[in-house]
């Protein structure tokens, strides 16, 4: 028996018109994704600045705060406050556990190991980032931003972090373990401004107090003194206590409070008295010994670097030369690069640099400063 309801259900067109009204729903809903972005929210100036400029750029902003720390209630109040004024949804993630067990945990490790941690660059590549995007997923919102000073470029299909407009700002070096797919998801707000023109923008929007806000400093778990930290954090029967001072022929030349409190380059506080100015040359955690020796012996031309990222593998390591920094704010040097065994990347020096220690990042550049990449120091000196 001949149904009008069924007709209506099977027809053809029916079907083609209803899976046209979906198309065009999916496609709406594509474009509201991408007008919205999800943007990291610390309280400070600069994350400030960027919610501002994302409104203006017409962009739907959702704020959120990460809670890394236990003391961090007043940033997190200042960015609700802040969110509050604009118009803006805010929400707050407690990542206390996470990055106390991946962040923290990692820095006193890496002491205790005779190493020198690098968490800026740890927590922006494997915790912050990642984070945030895992959060905009959840949420359906497909741009994430920051208030980071750096720009974004696309050569070749590929996305790239580029230098920001204000060099002594510029952050570019912690970035480079972030792949491709967070990359191109990304909004970089501050990327052309400056400093002083951030602070002048938050004025003029009558955020006087956001403008004149005093910059963190140092690494935000420990800006000052990193020994006092380990000391707090690390149980006492962790620590090594004192050990020997030694030249490089292995003449005792006195006493130091343990080889987790030093690192290489070092060379004030030191607790030494010599005729001479000395630096720390090594740290050999088995014995408690530190090396010291003239700055003229801390200089190497050969690093090998572990748990890299690099965009394009081959414009890399078929270059002739290109930039590596092993400081954030360190003068950039010219090398060339080549995958080895094992899977580690040889890197050889142009000019010889001076205290490049275990567990630094070295970061990769292209001389129009594009972000190429980088990796973790393992060695500095050959034979392997």
């Amino acid at each position: 028996m001949f149904s009008l309801k069924t007709y209506f259900v099977s027809s053809p067109y029916i079907v083609w018109a209803g899976m046209f009204v979906s198309l065009q729903a999916d496609k709406k809903q594509k474009q509201r994704m991408k007008e919205q972005v999800l943007l990291g929210m610390s309280g400070g100036t600069d994350s400030s600045v960027a919610a501002m400029r994302l409104q203006e750029a017409g962009y739907e902003v959702t704020g959120v705060t990460f809670r890394f720390l236990d003391e961090e209630g007043g940033a997190v109040e200042e960015a609700r406050e802040l969110a509050d004024r604009l118009g803006i949804p805010h929400r707050v993630y407690d990542a206390r556990t996470a990055f106390r067990e991946r962040i923290i945990r990692y820095f006193t490790d890496e002491y205790l190991s005779a190493r020198t941690p690098v968490p800026c660059t740890l927590c922006n590549n494997e915790l912050k980032w990642p984070l945030l995007a895992r959060l905009a997923d959840e949420m359906g919102i497909f741009h994430l931003a920051t208030g980071h000073y750096v720009r974004k470029v696309c050569r070749d299909g590929c996305y790239y972090i580029a230098p920001a407009a204000d060099a002594e700002k510029d952050q570019s070096f912690f970035l480079w373990g972030l792949p491709q797919d967070i990359l191109a998801r990304m909004l970089l707000p501050m990327g052309n401004l400056t400093k002083a023109e951030a602070r002048a923008y938050a004025a003029t929007r009558g955020f006087h107090r956001m403008a004149t806000k005093r910059d963190s400093l140092g690494v935000c778990f420990c800006p000052m003194d990193y020994r006092s930290f380990l000391r707090r954090e690390v149980p006492p029967e962790k620590l090594p206590g004192r050990g020997r001072f030694l030249d490089e022929t292995g003449n005792c030349l006195g006493w130091h409070e343990g080889y987790p409190f030093y690192t290489i380059g070092q060379r004030r506080g030191l607790g030494i008295q010599l005729n001479r100015p000395v630096y720390v040359k090594a740290i050999h955690r088995e014995s408690n010994e530190v090396i010291l020796a003239p700055l003229a012996s801390l200089y190497q031309t050969e690093m090998r670097l572990s748990h890299w990222n690099l965009i394009d593998l081959q414009r890399v390591c078929e270059a002739e030369e290109i930039i590596v920094k092993i400081r954030y704010r360190k003068q950039a040097n010219r090398c060339r690069v080549r995958p080895e065994a094992h899977g580690y990347l040889h890197v050889s020096l142009l000019e010889p640099l001076e205290a490049i220690a275990p567990g630094q990042a070295a970061v990769f550049y292209d001389p129009e400063g594009l972000l190429l990449g980088g990796g973790i120091i393992e060695e500095t000196e050959k034979p392997w």
